[in-house]
């Protein structure tokens, strides 16, 4: 499921930013948890037993004699020989996270990068160079695509955090939970009910997964699942959200958070295990180095800044230009006696989705005519221009970066205030009131809310925003905390809102996620194809624009459903244009880089990071040096130079 891109891993990747909550420091987590222990062993049983289609057993003796076996061993290691392991990595979190559930209601926002999807292990991981797969929890595996099939052989040594072996049974267990009510998900329910017809047990460490479809990237479907422990799941019932809320799942990686380390509202912190059951495996051996990591809540970027500055924090990123070229400038003290490094570092990778998501259920922006305005109304030409100092490109689709599946031609509407203006006529709005505003014939002004839970961008929206109204159109800004940003769209309660989703490192871009109508709409359409007047907004789905088209589903459910490439190339194509006839997205920008401002005493490999790696610490090749940095805070002191570290990383640009 994709995740909204926050600025700390944008402040790390735009440079390294995430999204709330608050309350009292110092309580007991565990104590918030009903202390009933239902147990739900029979009841999962059952549920396996009454899908025999999907869950199947058989033997060893039942493997197919002619596999062929892979693993990924020949791939090039990941990070350094060099990286230590040892110390505690300060850094900032903008927001305190309002659960530390991986799924379910507020689970899906930024800080999870920390708990899953950047920490824990997958089958298996595309590798950050070459985009083949080497081994996490599996041994090897075989890609039987006539039968549409992977086959797995776990890792004997995988254990999940608690020492309990990670086993097959975790794997059938993850379709069962996912496939519930009980955790308040739709997405995954729908995922992991139709991406998926069967998976079928061997022994305890070897399995299969079958899909409906022998896509070009099929075994990606299978090989980047994670289980989800049943040891720990046994109490899943109707009130898993309260029950589970501030429980840490055991993790099959190598940092877990401790009761003790969690304090509501103030910071919350990650302990490396010393036994990790993969901490000498090929890949695994450089990488998650630090003792420890402790995420401080700063809500303010200013704020966050002058910590870094301070020492208080190891690392800031420098994405945005203020900050590369002004605020800590090639000629600081700091940096030119190289006590802080400076570096760029040009990835390769689909891009954020940063850009306006317009809620087409509000009134008046269920217009085309008007949403077209919108889009020739907005100059991000200038504010790349002025707030990024030129270094960032348009973003032209909402599925730029994924090659010959990213339409070739289409282009982002330009700024245009006639053009906008004309659109703008079209739905009714001629007139300006004394302030500028367009009105129509009823009175009603051409005025929406703006909002973001970017609050480092802010200056961004007023660029947009003073733009606009040169074409008659008013933009109210509305800036939000990251997760408060995050919990008025899923709500569906934005006007037209400035965000970004995360996107993985896939061959191709995912569309029902974010624009088919089963993801705006509880019943959208009709039998016959037309709009079911009764329909009602579905809150909590990924589908901001609440875009809703017959045809555009039945393109979604083409390309779902296809094994064919150069068809699924030429459906990507068509639904990227329908949606930008629809007008409800309008593109904003990417970055080629990221850049960051770092202590000389984080250390990072040679070559400083992956090809595909989305920010600085996305796979954690980074260490910190407790010698370097006390040599550094030494030399700090005495005002000795160690030499400036200006660093640009272009090997893949």
């Amino acid at each position: 499921m994709k995740k909204p891109l926050s600025i700390d891993w944008m402040i790390a990747l735009l440079a390294t930013l995430v999204l709330t909550a608050c309350g009292g420091s110092g309580s007991d987590p565990a104590q918030e948890a009903d202390t009933a222990a239902p147990d739900n062993t029979q009841e999962v049983k059952a549920y396996y037993a009454s899908r025999p289609e999907f869950f199947s057993y058989k033997t060893l003796a039942d493997l197919p004699v002619d596999l062929s076996w892979e693993n990924g061993m020949a791939l090039p290691e990941i990070g350094s020989d060099e990286a230590k392991k040892g110390g505690t990595q300060y850094a900032r979190i903008p927001d305190f996270p309002r659960t530390l559930r991986v799924v379910g209601p507020d689970s899906n926002g930024s800080f999870r990068p920390w708990i899953l999807d950047y920490t824990s292990l997958q089958i298996a991981h595309r590798h950050p160079d070459e985009f083949t797969f080497y081994p996490g929890l599996a041994e090897s595996w075989a890609v039987d695509k006539p039968n549409k099939t992977i086959y797995v052989k776990l890792n004997p040594n995988a254990r999940w955090s608690d020492g309990v072996p990670v086993t097959t049974d975790d794997f059938f267990f993850m379709f069962f939970i996912f496939q519930t009510d009980y955790i308040v998900a739709p997405w995954y329910k729908n995922w992991y009910s139709t991406q998926y017809t069967n998976i079928t047990r061997f022994d305890d460490h070897t399995f299969s997964i079958s899909i409906p479809e022998a896509k070009p990237d099929m075994d990606s479907r299978v090989l980047e699942l994670r289980p989800m422990p049943a040891h720990f799941y046994n109490e899943l019932g109707e009130d898993f959200t309260e029950r589970y809320q501030w429980r840490f799942q055991p993790t099959t990686g190598a940092y877990v958070i401790n009761d003790k380390d969690i304090r509501k509202g103030v910071s919350i912190a990650l302990t490396r295990q010393k036994d990790w059951w993969a901490k000498d495996n090929k890949f695994w051996r450089n990488v998650y180095n630090p003792d420890r990591i402790l995420l401080t809540v700063i809500r303010d970027a200013s704020k966050e800044f002058e910590a870094f500055k301070k020492g208080d924090l190891d690392q800031f990123g420098l994405n945005l230009a203020e900050y590369w070229y002004d605020k800590l400038p090639n000629d600081d003290p700091d940096v030119a006696n190289g006590y802080i490094q400076k570096s760029v570092f040009y990835n390769q990778k689909p891009r954020p989705t940063y850009g306006l998501w317009i809620n087409t259920s509000k009134p008046l922006l269920d217009n085309l005519d008007l949403r077209v305005g919108i889009n020739y109304a907005t100059n991000w030409q200038l504010v790349i221009d002025k707030f990024f100092r030129g270094d960032y490109q348009r973003m032209q689709t909402s599925s730029d970066g994924y090659g010959e599946f990213t339409h070739p031609t289409l282009r982002a509407r330009e700024y245009d205030i006639e053009k906008a203006q004309e659109a703008f006529a079209r739905a009714g709005f001629t007139q300006r009131g004394p302030d500028g505003v367009l009105v129509n014939a009823d009175g009603q002004r051409l005025s929406f809310t703006l909002s973001t839970g970017y609050e480092a961008l802010k200056d961004v929206l007023t660029i947009l925003k003073e733009e606009a109204i040169k074409a008659g159109l008013e933009l109210r800004l509305e800036v939000l905390d990251g997760t408060t940003g995050w919990k008025k769209v899923q709500e569906k309660q934005h006007d037209i809102h400035f965000s970004a989703f995360n996107v993985s490192l896939e061959m191709y871009p995912r569309f029902w996620e974010t624009y088919h109508s089963d993801n705006a709409y509880d019943d959208a359409f009709l039998e016959d194809g037309s709009v079911n007047p009764d329909r009602k907004v579905k809150t909590q789905t990924n589908n901001l624009e609440e875009l809703a088209i017959f045809e555009m589903d039945q393109m979604i459910d083409r390309y779902r459903a296809s094994d064919d490439k150069q068809e699924m190339i030429e459906l990507a194509h068509a639904m990227t244009a329908l949606q930008h006839d629809h007008a409800s997205f309008v593109p904003g920008f990417y970055q080629p880089f990221y850049r960051l401002g770092h202590w000389r005493w984080v250390r990072y490999p040679a070559f400083f990071n992956h090809k595909h790696s989305g920010s600085a610490g996305q796979y954690f090749v980074h260490w910190i040096d407790e010698e370097i940095k006390q040599q550094t805070l030494e030399a700090r002191k005495a005002g000795e130079s160690l030499g400036a570290e200006i660093n640009v990383y272009d090997q893949f640009r």
